[in-house]
């Protein structure tokens, strides 16, 4: 939690007044069993009416400056506490962004989300609830037993032995409860990605009829969140009826000691009711103090998860290394690693030869994803020029995804070099290597906007001309020309009211936008027909010369005509050339081929 306190640093004043507040307030009310006190013994006792209306109107006083002093605390602590769960969302989030695939695959979407929602919020009214009752509180608890010692000394004892017990109690029962809150989150955790298993293929259980059993698979994991939840609820529950226990036994021995000591005219009646309410004060504030550490508790064990998600840090690090001959000769100077070395070496020749370096060379790569048994891809030497069509084909799960993802570096290479002209892809910054490689990937996804607001992912500045030459390039013109509002026709949440062609070539349209030197089309023509995704290859065939193109295909027909053809077999290269020479000498090739046309 304390690493978490940063994001209150421009709220100190909020901080501060608002307990400084609460704690007024809790003075004042300290204040009123001494009122009390002296209407019972003057003003009743006495018969003095006069006494009565001073003290009555003394107690309205300290009720209107306490209700007061609650409110101004309470708007402080609200203040605080909102704005900092807001700037802890925000630091959240940008560090999730910042995350590789790789983090991100192994914490698993619907823990971050649980902890961007759920926890925050846990957090966030901790801090509120810190802010007021923290201080006042143990504040009253104290200032009701130095009270009941200026009343009197041997009754104020029964306060010193109360307190310290229900204190037992109390604490005693946090330290149970709070490893067993943070097993409730992971519950929560558990359910939350069952719900959205079931929400986002709701259409696959029901095309398959397994309603019932994943309703079963739900309540199993809801049915075990709640029993938790019941067995920490009851022990968190024990404290109010223990503090009350121990409280009105308390309450019996003051109201005994008190008969005693006015029967032998040590204090007045007076100073009993006033020792009863001291007493009263500390049952109400301990039970909210047991109430708010319970609550605490939740905080805390939320804090250390959302800490959790801040303590990872990516794998990947982003390089702003420009490949200039000093940098490279200065990496030459600075590493006595002999590939390091040639790695310079060749960035500086590249650099004064012109830049003619091929527009992507894998170099005996390999790539194994974290926890993985074993490599997805396994020494991959291949090079693409510039403005080249690369077509990708291979069996399911054979590494064809795995293999351009490396090139935008979704996922860093663990062997061998990938580079973009002729420069290792880690040394590229992230901005520039954006604008770099457009990739459109298998699943399509849209936003909740308009077209235009999509296609301008591609290029913020890009104009209506351009957007309208994208959507024509990508076979979308005629649909989006159709849809009233044009490109400023609404697209729902992942593009829910398209059909899947038209979400495909709409994603298609958004990389064309920002003219990519590199183009990464990753089985993105699945749900087109035949003469679509022919009118699309002889589009993408019209791009500028220079622009590379990388078509991951299950169709031999989609990538036939490329300039090269990578065929992939359990993530090893089966073959590299054209089609005629795969089809001649190939035999994934011929397999995959045949299965799709008759041969002749």
């Amino acid at each position: 939690m304390r690493k978490l306190l940063v994001y209150l640093k421009d709220y100190k004043k909020e901080t501060v007044l608002a307990p400084l507040f609460k704690m007024l307030e809790a003075t004042f009310e300290l204040f009123v069993p001494f009122v009390m006190a002296n209407i019972i013994d003057y003003g009743i006792g006495g018969a003095d009416d006069g006494a009565v209306l001073r003290s009555g109107a003394i107690l309205v006083a300290l009720g209107l400056i306490g209700l007061l002093c609650s409110i101004t605390a309470q708007y402080f602590a609200a203040k605080a506490a909102v704005g900092f769960s807001t700037k802890l969302k925000h630091a959240l989030f940008d560090h999730i962004q910042s995350l590789s695939f790789t983090e991100i695959d192994t914490l698993g979407t619907s823990t971050l989300i649980t902890r961007m929602t759920s926890d925050v919020n846990q957090v966030q009214n901790g801090v509120n609830m810190v802010l007021r009752l923290f201080l006042r509180s143990p504040f009253i608890v104290f200032g009701a037993m130095i009270m009941a010692f200026l009343i009197d000394v041997k009754a104020a004892l029964i306060f010193v032995v109360t307190i310290p017990l229900l204190a037992v109690v109390v604490f005693g029962i946090m330290m149970i409860t709070m490893p067993l809150y943070k097993k409730v989150q992971a519950g929560l955790d558990a359910v939350l990605l069952t719900t959205r298993e079931n929400l986002t293929g709701a259409r696959v259980i029901r095309a398959f009829h397994k309603e019932a059993e994943e309703t079963e698979r739900f309540e199993e994991k809801n049915v075990a969140l709640t029993n938790l939840q019941l067995f920490v609820g009851k022990l968190s529950a024990l404290t109010n009826p223990v503090t009350y226990i121990i409280v009105n036994v308390a309450t019996i021995v003051l109201l005994y000691t008190g008969a005693v000591r006015v029967d032998e005219a040590i204090i007045s009646q007076g100073q009993v009711v006033a020792l009863v309410n001291y007493m009263s004060q500390i049952l109400v504030e301990l039970v909210k103090l047991a109430n708010l550490i319970i609550l605490i508790t939740k905080a805390l064990a939320c804090a250390n998860r959302i800490e959790g998600i801040l303590e990872v840090t990516s794998s990947m690090q982003w390089g702003e290394m420009a490949a200039t001959p000093e940098i490279a000769e200065g990496i030459a100077a600075s590493v006595e690693d002999g590939e390091a070395v040639r790695e310079a070496d060749r960035m500086a020749a590249v650099v004064q030869n012109g830049n003619t370096a091929p527009a992507v060379e894998f170099d005996h790569v390999h790539l194994a994803y974290e926890g993985a048994g074993g490599e997805s891809l396994s020494d991959i030497h291949i090079t693409v020029k510039k403005g080249q069509t690369v077509g990708v084909i291979g069996g399911t799960g054979s590494g064809k995804s795995s293999l351009v993802n490396m090139i935008p570096r979704f996922y860093d290479a663990t062997k061998g070099t990938v580079r973009i002209d002729g420069r290792d892809v880690k040394t590229y910054g992230m901005e520039e290597l954006r604008e770099k490689v457009g990739i459109v990937l298998q699943r399509p996804v849209l936003f909740r906007g308009t077209i235009r607001e999509n296609l301008l992912w591609g290029r913020g500045d890009a104009s209506d001309e351009e957007l309208w030459e994208a959507l024509s390039r990508a076979q979308a013109k005629e649909f989006v020309e159709a849809k009233e509002g044009g490109l400023d026709a609404f697209v729902a949440q992942e593009g829910r009211n398209l059909s899947g062609g038209q979400r495909q070539r709409l994603t298609i349209a958004r990389a064309l936008v920002g003219n990519p030197e590199i183009l990464i089309l990753d089985d993105s023509a699945s749900a087109l027909d035949y003469a679509t995704e022919a009118a699309l290859r002889t589009a993408i065939r019209e791009l500028p010369k220079e622009t590379t193109v990388f078509i991951v295909s299950q169709r031999a027909s989609s990538i036939r005509h490329a300039d090269q053809i990578i065929v992939l077999e359990d993530g090893e290269t089966a073959g590299l050339g054209t089609h005629e020479e795969l089809l001649a000498g190939c035999e994934v090739y011929q397999e995959i081929y045949y299965s799709q046309f008759p041969k002749e």
